[in-house]
């Protein structure tokens, strides 16, 4: 029988890989995360977050590595902030309609859940 430390693993390691499977299935919404100032084409960028989410999650899938999985996907989900910052300004600024204004604003401090969820897999490996 599963323990919750495991399906909670099992299920970070999930929407690990089914984030990072979107970044190539579905990219254009991703590229639109990538601020401008970082170098290389923003397609690149995308498709190396979903590299790297796909690899967090499969590391934490694994419960030999679910660690160090586990707080790289920590790691990860703070580095990825910045782009959903700009996602919610860019939205403010282009107008957008309020709905999709408000579920860009309302991810921020989803964030911090999904960090600490991370440590908690790790702590629990």
């Amino acid at each position: 029988m599963a323990t919750t430390d495991s399906r909670r693993a099992v299920a970070l390691a999930v929407l690990l890989g089914t984030a990072g499977t979107l970044h190539f299935t579905v990219p254009k919404p991703f590229d639109a995360l990538v601020p401008k100032w970082l170098p290389g084409g923003r397609r690149r960028w995308t498709h190396l977050s979903g590299v790297a989410e796909a690899a967090c999650g499969l590391a934490v899938a694994v419960p030999r590595t679910r660690r160090l999985g586990a707080l790289a996907a920590a790691l990860l989900f703070v580095a990825v902030f910045p782009g959903n910052v700009k996602m919610a300004l860019d939205y403010q600024r282009a107008g957008k309609p309020a709905v999709w204004r408000a579920v860009a604003w309302g991810r921020l401090p989803l964030q911090w859940p999904l960090v600490a969820w991370a440590l908690r897999v790790r702590d629990s490996a």
